[in-house]
């Protein structure tokens, strides 16, 4: 009989009220905020939390709360975007090159070598400095970058997998290279992938939030919480409060997720870091 998961540690626990936290914000965000994330209050900038909104105004007089709202609809929405091409990306790379033989596995695996070797930063800026900061070429970037690093992980799963009985019975009986990866190595893999998910996720967040921050995020009247903080660097001479709003909403964010991934490989009886090492 299969033995029953454990439920999740404490610190799961406060993980996953953060991820929902999270997402609600960034689903329902928009509809609840009381003004657009672009209009200028009758309020002077930097006003505290009381006199200009729930939160007080950033460095033009824009209401903080709302912003901060519609900030966690682009953090949220743009990272796992971000997060999903890659993974699929990846996870399909890997898994070919696993088992489509070594002449195809060769060929991709230069190929992800050569991306890898680019610093994430410097591939990003280059990108899209030549293609300019539409939230299509962010996503597609941040995807990019996550590819060749995920293909990695998936390919030594797979590999790992592809030795076991089950799959070797499956080739025995002549079934597909496509039937193979779909109905033996995929089910079996979800767990070291799903924590990969994670932590790319946190990655995505992280490098959105830094582009961001350097200019080359999302555009002005909208924002996300690394725009934000560029923003709002001023109002360190002033407290702090608008600059330390977006930064750790970044933080706590990051923090759930990693919270999350922990507790969830805790759960797990097979030790996941053979998998992902291979």
């Amino acid at each position: 009989m299969r033995r029953k998961r454990p439920p999740l540690s404490i610190w799961g626990k406060a993980g996953a009220v953060i991820l929902g936290v999270n997402l609600l914000m960034a689903l329902f965000g928009p509809l609840i905020a009381p003004v657009t994330p672009g209009e200028i209050l009758a309020v002077p900038p930097f006003s505290p939390p009381g006199e200009g909104g729930f939160l007080g105004t950033d460095y033009i007089g824009r209401d903080l709360f709302s912003r901060m709202l519609y900030g966690a609809s682009f953090t949220v929405t743009l990272s796992f975007s971000a997060t999903l091409v890659g993974f699929a990306g990846g996870v399909a790379l890997g898994f070919i090159g696993a088992e489509a033989g070594v002449h195809v596995d060769t060929v991709i695996f230069r190929i992800v070598d050569v991306l890898i070797s680019f610093p994430p930063i410097l591939f990003a800026l280059l990108v899209i400095g030549s293609l300019g900061s539409s939230i299509p070429v962010l996503v597609c970037t941040v995807g990019v970058i996550h590819a060749p690093r995920v293909a990695r992980i998936a390919r030594a799963v797979a590999l790992d997998i592809g030795v076991q009985d089950f799959v070797e019975a499956a080739r025995a009986r002549g079934e597909t290279i496509w039937s193979i990866l779909a109905r033996e190595i995929w089910p079996n893999s979800l767990l070291p992938l799903s924590t990969e998910f994670g932590l790319r996720m946190a990655y995505s967040v992280l490098l959105l939030s830094a582009l961001s921050f350097l200019g080359l995020g999302i555009q002005p009247p909208l924002a996300d919480w690394g725009a934000m903080v560029r923003e709002n660097m001023s109002s360190l001479f002033y407290g702090g409060w608008a600059v330390m709003l977006p930064a750790a909403a970044i933080a706590t964010f990051v923090i759930g997720i990693n919270l999350f991934v922990d507790s969830f490989l805790a759960q797990s009886d097979r030790d996941v870091s053979k998998d992902m090492l291979g």
